[in-house]
């Protein structure tokens, strides 16, 4: 008999769990408690998918033999109370595209930051090395429409915590952990031990063939590593210290350490900047040599990578001040790496919907590096009280129009304009794409 699987939740992921179901003999059932896109609703009516939207029909999603989860939806949700109570199997779309390709290599990537960047340069280096690769997860097509309707022989996959949550025997070749700071605590019962352990469950099913690649200066990451056993190879990178293994700063150069080959890049020649970006680098550059990726590939990829769009993305150069689009900075910590890595003094324009952000931790830089902060959002009262004392000024507006206008007249030749909010975009905007775009099209229009 059909084993019957519901998706719940029709996004990206929803809709590549469903097409890839379909085509491994599932009897497929969608079901999305809000508005389905209709992009997303043509394809599963093309594809003869049937779903719902607005609702949940209870009596179907109970009586399946497996629920793919979306990560957007919270375990507090009703549904998914019941859903545990009566022991009904739940598996993140990650886990389902896994089951179908785990004879491929997988480099997985997760951490509160970073993890696009670092993502779409394994890939860069993947693919400059002539592999047949494909970026998927949290970046672009989801990792189940990729292994549905293009396969490939590498898998480079972004993931989030809310996905690993659902993982039973995902085992990725190389696992990398950035970095774990707060975020997302609401969904961890304000614990950080719990978000912790999300995050490490990305090495659970891992053994010695396989490699664990982590950040040795997170001191979350360390004090976990006290407690948590690792049955892969461990790989670590840090710019503390020389290293026998792993990834390291020696002489303002780059130092990467695997299997024998070393990779020495001198920190100017980086295509990324900023010393967040150091460890990116590494991280992907460990990444490469883990599958014998040569040592020229990886430096030629390390220094030739363009950024991500919305990732501390060089918009234009207005009179000598440069704009910056760090539109992906939805909180506190992205912000601290984009201000760690300026040089010349700053415009910030920040601000949004606040996930109840703690600014004490960019106060000194804020104090140090921004010469005015133009908030941009409904409720900027959270900012102003958080940090008033420490830049001589600061603006409220309502649009990106006049966040850049207001940036641009405060602005000397030789600054900075950045825009990096801390903050999520769902007051004025669609969403942090929409937000960048618009933040190019005002800066265009100076």
């Amino acid at each position: 008999m059909q084993k019957k699987l519901v998706i719940l939740g029709a996004g990206e992921s929803g809709i590549g769990a469903a097409l890839l179901g379909k085509q491994q003999g599932y009897d497929v059932f969608v079901s999305d408690g809000g508005v389905i896109k209709d992009i997303y609703r043509q394809e599963l009516a093309v594809n003869h998918i049937p779903f719902e939207e607005g609702h949940h029909s209870w009596d179907i999603i109970l009586n399946t033999d497996e629920i793919v989860k979306s990560p957007g939806i919270p375990e507090k949700n009703e549904l998914m109370k019941k859903v545990r109570e009566m022991q009904v199997p739940v598996i993140s779309e990650i886990e389902l595209a896994y089951r179908f390709s785990k004879d491929k290599k997988i480099i997985a990537i997760t951490g509160s930051n970073g993890k696009s960047t670092t993502t779409a340069l394994t890939f860069h280096i993947f693919e400059t090395a002539g592999l047949n690769v494909a970026m998927v997860g949290n970046i672009g097509l989801s990792y189940a429409r990729q292994v549905a309707t293009a396969p490939v022989d590498y898998y480079v996959v972004e993931i989030s915590s809310f996905q690993l949550d659902d993982i039973k025997e995902f085992k990725p070749n190389v696992a990398i952990l950035l970095n774990i700071t707060p975020d997302h605590l609401d969904r961890y019962d304000y614990k950080m031990e719990n978000y912790v352990a999300s995050k490490f469950r990305i090495a659970m099913n891992q053994g010695p063939e396989d490699y664990f690649v982590y950040c040795k200066d997170d001191p979350e990451i360390i004090k976990h590593l006290e407690k948590q056993t690792i049955y892969s190879t461990t790989i670590p990178f840090t710019i503390m210290e020389p290293l026998k293994q792993g990834g390291f700063m020696a002489n303002e150069q780059v130092n990467i350490q695997v299997n024998d080959e070393p990779v020495i890049v001198s920190m100017y020649d980086l295509a990324l900047k900023g010393k967040h970006n150091l460890y990116n680098s590494m991280a992907a550059g460990i990444a490469g040599r883990t599958m014998d990726i040569r040592k020229e590939k990886i430096r030629e990829s390390l220094t030739s990578f363009k950024s991500l769009e919305h990732r501390m993305e060089y918009v234009a150069s207005v009179r000598g001040i440069d704009f910056i689009n760090d539109s992906k900075a939805t909180n506190v910590n992205s912000l601290w790496f984009a201000l760690e890595s300026m040089e010349t003094p700053v415009v910030l324009i920040m601000g949004g919907v606040d996930k109840g952000n703690d600014y004490s931790a960019i106060r000194e830089l804020v104090k140090e590096k921004v010469k005015a902060i133009v908030c941009l959002g409904v409720d900027n009262a959270p900012i102003r009280e958080a940090l008033s004392n420490d830049t001589p000024l600061m603006i409220d507006t309502r649009n990106m129009k006049d966040a850049v206008q207001a940036a641009f007249k405060h602005a000397a030749k030789g600054d900075v304009v950045l825009l990096s909010p801390a903050c999520a975009s769902f007051d004025l905007f669609k969403n942090y794409e929409d937000r960048g775009r618009q933040f190019k099209e005002a800066v265009r229009e100076l």
